[in-house]
This record gives C-alpha cells, structure tokens and sequence, in this order.
C-alpha cells in the first residue's frame, strides 16, 4: 500500500510585502497597522506525496480589503483575539473576529480558511482515495 500525505500552507503579501506569522502581540498590533486600509494577498496551496514524492501541487488566491483600522480597535481585537492569532499569518481567524476586519473578500471561503479545498477534493477523486 501507498502513504498519501496532504499539506497545505498560507502566506500573506500586502504590496509586495510578504508576512509571516508574528513573533509577538506588538509585531501583531505592527502588522494589523500596515495592512489597514490595504489589500492583503492571501496565498493558500496544498501538495499531495505518495511515498514522500510530491505527486500534485495546487494553489489558490484570495484577496481580502482590509478597512481602516483604528488604535482602539486594533488594541481591542488583540485583547479577544491574542493570542489564537499568533499562529495566524494574516493576524485573523475567518471563524471568529477575523471578518471585522475587512470590507471586502474576494475568493472561495476554503482559501481564507488557509486551503485550497476544491481542486485538493478533485485530486484526490482522481487518485481514487475518494469517491468519485
């Protein structure tokens, strides 16, 4: 039998600036003060590997409008949010208070949530791992 392997990962560029997820809750405060008012890129791909090869990649692209952010609603996002957001590139999670932070989302809701769910459930019905 074959070991089949699923990854996925997300990165967030706002005008050509790439992020990472942040080192603490100012770094955090720091991102959510460059991203307001902009639009973020958010990157979300998914690989599949059979035996350890890599056998398929795929990815997909959301765009997300980030509203004007002020100092009060940025210090109070983080105090409900801080620090479940740390793991977060993007400083948001879509499934809570990640929403208010946007005026805008364009893209499929498995991007935001961080995989590009669709074309992974096609490759796997190719593979026959689920049916078709």
């Amino acid at each position: 039998s074959h070991r089949l392997v699923l990854g996925s990962d997300s990165l967030v560029e706002v005008e050509g600036r790439r992020f990472d997820k942040p080192a603490d809750r100012d770094a955090a405060a720091d991102h959510l003060r460059y991203f307001s008012g902009r639009a973020m890129q958010l990157h979300s791909a998914a690989a599949l590997a059979v035996d350890g090869r890599v056998t398929w990649i795929d990815h997909a692209l959301a765009s997300l409008h980030v509203r004007d952010l002020s100092e009060d609603f940025i210090a109070a996002y983080l105090d409900a949010e801080w620090p479940d957001v740390a793991g977060c590139v993007g400083v948001f999670r879509i499934e809570a208070r990640g929403p208010q932070l946007f005026e805008q989302i364009i893209g499929d809701q498995f991007t935001v949530l961080g995989m590009p769910l669709l074309p992974v459930l096609e490759a796997l019905r190719e593979r026959g791992v689920i049916q078709a």
